[in-house]
């Protein structure tokens, strides 16, 4: 039977279209799968330029912002377009954790842009640098014979304590020299990633007491496996020797990790209480278990006891010391000597460096929310507040390094 020509078209059409699905659908882009500053030449430069400096679209790197300069309201640009500009909205073609990395690609190209050109200081040893805020000298302390130092304690009568991360603890003389020998009997050290002896401190009564403090990569290192988290102890040096070693805080060995990073680690003396980070050492999300002893801060007694009035968290046993948690790689902790207030400054990932007010029971966030993304350009999360998630005092973007 011979069919109609009109059904016959149909399927010849329908057939086309059938055909053709396949070879529009693998045209057509998955950002998904793309880094950020893939996603911006596919959907911006074309109107942005690839540096951003402009083109049919202005300028995102001029410092000049039409519709809001916030980071919520170029985020509301991207993601809702404006249509009397003829600027697409990217809402349906970009998730919201696309969108904020996008966000923060732009503000780094921003800061590159404003810096070409700028004059900064150069520092040299013995001379007085100028800057905006301040001015200082740098002067030589120790010029040789020290390796990847990593924190330095000052003693009362003018000796200085060094870390090496590889695992030895230095002493620099009060005349300026560096003691040949490391202080010997220290605990077991793990060099490992960015991990290693790092931090050291005096009591606030030392010349009664004499207690040192150290924080350090903790654990094994066997048969190519490394297994390790950071400790603290305390002890005294008599002589060239660590002596009369306590053990301030060790976690439990069901949390020790071969991870290479984010260890954390400084000591702060408050009113008979010491307080110290461990980091989430790659855990991320471990950071939000109360339960798990990593991306916390804690609190103790000077002696390594744990106060009966450190935060209760109902239905959860936390980490013994447990004062705040949601946090990534806390390297800076400090405290207002105007108020008591503690302050710690965090590394974030790629954007996102934090200074926090660390208050007891409260939760940073990490990585529910951060305002910054994976070093590889791509997404982390598209929110950057929650309920019941402290905000930082400040962040920084691109990121400085905060310690």
């Amino acid at each position: 039977m011979r069919l109609p020509r009109s059904s016959s078209m149909k399927r010849t059409l329908l057939a086309s279209s059938l055909l053709l699905s396949p070879l529009l659908a693998q045209d057509k882009p998955d950002y998904s799968k793309m880094k950020t500053d893939q996603v911006f030449e596919q959907l911006c430069s074309g109107c942005h330029g690839k540096d951003l400096s402009g083109g049919q679209g202005g300028s995102l790197v001029d410092g000049e912002w039409k519709h809001g300069s916030s980071d919520d309201e170029l985020l509301k640009s991207i993601k809702e377009g404006n249509a009397q500009l003829g600027m697409t909205p990217f809402k349906t073609v970009l998730d919201d954790r696309q969108i904020r990395s996008l966000v923060i690609f732009i503000r780094e190209k921003e800061k590159q842009a404003k810096e070409k050109g700028m004059d900064f200081p150069k520092p040299e040893p013995g001379k007085v640098t100028q800057t905006q805020h301040e001015d200082y000298k740098i002067e030589m302390v120790v010029e040789k014979g020290l390796n990847t130092p990593w924190a330095i304690a000052f003693l009362p009568d003018g000796r200085k304590l060094v870390t090496e991360k590889a695992g030895r603890l230095r002493i620099i003389g009060a005349d300026g020299a560096l003691v040949t020998e490391p202080v010997q009997g220290i605990p077991k050290i793990i060099d490992h990633g960015q991990g290693g002896l790092m931090e050291v401190a005096v009591h606030p009564d030392y010349e009664k007491n004499g207690w040192i403090y150290l924080g350090f990569a903790d654990g094994t290192k066997e048969g190519g496996k490394t297994k390790t988290i950071t400790a603290y102890v305390r002890g005294r040096i008599k002589d060239g020797q660590w002596v009369d070693q306590e053990w301030i805080w060790k976690a439990d060995p069901k949390f020790y990790s071969g991870d290479g990073v984010h260890f954390g680690t400084r000591i702060v003396f408050d009113k008979g209480y010491i307080y110290f980070p461990v980091g989430e050492r790659g855990g991320w999300h471990q950071a939000q278990d109360v339960e798990n002893a990593k991306g916390k801060i804690y609190r103790l007694h000077d002696d390594g006891r744990v106060p009966e009035d450190n935060p209760k968290f109902e239905g959860k046993t936390p980490v013994p010391g447990l004062w705040t948690y949601g946090h990534r790689n806390p390297q800076g902790l400090d405290i207002d000597p105007r108020d008591g207030s503690i302050y710690n400054t965090e590394h974030g990932p790629r954007g996102g460096d934090e200074l926090n007010w660390v208050q007891p029971g409260h939760n940073y966030g990490w990585p529910v929310i951060t305002y910054g993304m994976n070093y590889d350009g791509t997404p982390i999360t598209g929110i950057t507040e929650k309920e019941g998630m402290d905000q930082p005092v400040i962040y920084w973007q691109p990121s400085i390094a905060a310690r």
